[in-house]
């Protein structure tokens, strides 16, 4: 029986079989043949300055493809700092196979150098978390992770491999296992009927789309579910583009702190359509503090149980089945009341005030709008965690499906660095952005240096207060005092120029638009270092909580 190798080259040939394109990594002592056998691969190695970085590049892969992203590390510390981007991902329903090295096996049941039970680690924040025990479980255990992961609900898995393990040789009819791909379902026609049977005494349905109806391509279905009965359509967070704002059935995105426009939309209401919605996106509380709606549940696996959500009707199967089975199945047509024109309304008189604002530090307003004349239709923009998430989320004008990214599951800061770099690579003719506070970036920019060696150009655009802004609002929001949130910053233009990207500083209004085309034409690593002045987060919510309806 000829041998290979190692089992590292049989590990590579599994990932080539399910498709991966990149693995995002850091190598250690105990994965070197794993890291060598990738150069003789199809697979392009991403070699990354920390490990979470590779884990938050991996996520945004898997995010923006629907097939796994795979993030890699050595054993002990380069495994726990792959942690917070894998449990990112599985809070935010996104398919990631992380793989790490271990100890061998001749001395991990006891206390060792750099032994740590991995596998336990990871169980809480992975869909299925394991360690290879012989190079004879690869083959399975590699295609089961893929399967886990990006199977609904996706989320992110971990495996261990340990170094005595991945050095041993195997036999050479040890081959990766086919690719099979798991098949949505056609919705039950009683689930229909059942449904439908709501619909049919209904006064004010509404349709609440989330982070589910965007990775099951239910965007064209839902236009047409919307246009066919008459529907408003308002988006989560995570679920912004999967109906686009300019639509004129779209009331906007729902997430906000406070009591926004479009949760008006939601008082309104009797019956509450949610159609790929997942409760970690945005606590139904919020719009539905009283009990009072019936909820018809649309998505391809069952609701999660909380008291604010009872379901009248789960609808399980393929998004876009159910939702033109349910079109068919109603007899009647809804008709637009005035608020939600009131509503898209407002959010496009903000817009505007925000063309038109011209103090300096910039306004956030003027920023959004800024970046939005900047950026083309499907072009990428990652919101990082913070104010300038709240800002963008709610007033970025978003017209296609995964082109106005956050983390909305665990709400991760520091992510839009590494996973715009991983937006580039799964989209390459699109343009990216990733727009960040200087809190967030500064826990991720060293990967400036592996988008500028790997030549991977995308544009970061940090909004500049030194602070930690969401937490000084809600400091000043709920105490009427904030402290413990400010600090400095380096020279962002000479930061960025250290690493070999380009750095820009904004110093009026007018110059911001023009900086953000050139930088975004000059398809180079930029950083755009912009000063605003979150004067206007109170202002905000003192006029939300000054806002009454009905509209």
């Amino acid at each position: 029986m000829t041998t290979q190798a190692d089992a590292a080259r049989l590990i590579v040939r599994a990932l080539e079989a399910e498709g991966v394109e990149y693995v995002f990594g850091i190598p250690g002592e105990e994965n070197i043949h794993f890291v060598d056998a990738l150069q003789d691969s199809s697979i392009r190695y991403v070699l990354v300055r920390h490990e979470q970085g590779a884990a938050f590049m991996a996520e945004i892969y898997g995010r923006l493809t629907g097939r796994a992203g795979v993030a890699s590390a050595t054993l002990g510390p380069g495994a726990i700092n792959l942690q917070l981007g894998v449990a990112d991902a599985t809070t935010n329903s996104t398919p990631v196979v992380a793989i790490s090295a271990q100890v061998g096996l001749d001395r991990i049941y006891k206390e060792s150098h750099q032994v740590v039970d991995l596998v336990s680690l990871f169980r809480p924040i992975t869909k299925w978390s394991e360690l290879a025990p012989s190079p004879q479980a690869l083959p399975e255990m590699i295609r089961k992770a893929f399967k886990t992961a990006q199977t609904e609900r996706p989320g992110a898995v971990y495996l261990a491999i340990p170094e005595d393990v991945e050095s041993a040789p195997v036999p050479d009819d040890l081959r990766p296992l086919p690719v099979n791909v798991v098949r949505t379902q056609d919705p039950s026609p009683a689930q229909i009927a059942r449904a439908a049977d709501v619909l049919a005494t209904a006064r004010r349905p509404i349709v609440l789309a989330g982070h589910g109806a965007t990775r099951a391509r239910a965007s064209q279905a839902l236009i047409r579910f919307s246009e066919r009965l008459g529907l408003p359509v308002a988006t989560t967070f995570n679920g912004k583009g999967v109906f686009p704002d300019d639509h004129r059935h779209a009331l906007g995105a729902v997430g906000f702190m406070r009591h926004d426009y479009v949760n008006f939309g939601f008082d309104e209401a009797d019956v509450l359509i949610s159609v790929g919605y997942e409760l970690q996106e945005f606590d139904p509380v919020k719009i539905n503090p009283h009990r009072d709606k019936k909820i018809i549940h649309i998505h391809q696996f069952p609701a999660e149980v909380d008291d604010h959500y009872p379901v009248a009707v789960g609808v399980q199967g393929d998004i876009s089945r159910s939702l033109h089975a349910l079109a068919d199945a109603v007899h009647r047509r809804f008709e637009i009341n005035g608020t939600g024109e009131k509503i898209r309304r407002m959010v496009r008189e903000e817009l505007e005030q925000g063309r038109s604002e011209d103090g300096f530090p910039l306004s956030p307003r003027r920023i959004v709008a800024d970046v939005r004349a900047a950026m083309g239709r499907e072009d990428i923009v990652l919101a990082d965690t913070g104010a300038v998430k709240m800002w963008m989320a709610r007033m970025y004008p978003t017209y296609e499906p995964n082109t106005m990214l956050v983390s909305n599951g665990l709400s991760s800061m520091g992510f839009s660095v590494p996973g715009a770099l991983a937006a580039k690579l799964a989209f390459p003719r699109h343009r990216v952005l990733a727009a960040t506070g200087d809190g967030a970036f500064l826990m991720n920019s060293q990967e400036l240096e592996t988008a500028v060696r790997e030549r991977i150009p995308f544009v970061v655009l940090v909004w500049e207060d030194g602070a930690y802004g969401l937490i000084e609002w809600k400091m000043d929001l709920e105490l009427g005092r904030d402290s413990n949130v400010r600090f400095g910053n380096p020279d962002f233009v000479k930061y960025a120029e250290s690493f070999g990207a380009r750095g820009y500083r904004i110093s009026h209004a007018d110059e911001l638009l023009p900086t953000l085309r050139k930088a975004l034409a000059d398809d180079v690593v930029s950083v755009i270092a912009v000063p605003v002045d979150y004067s206007a987060n109170l202002d905000l919510t003192d006029k939300l909580g000054e806002l009454t309806g009905p509209f």
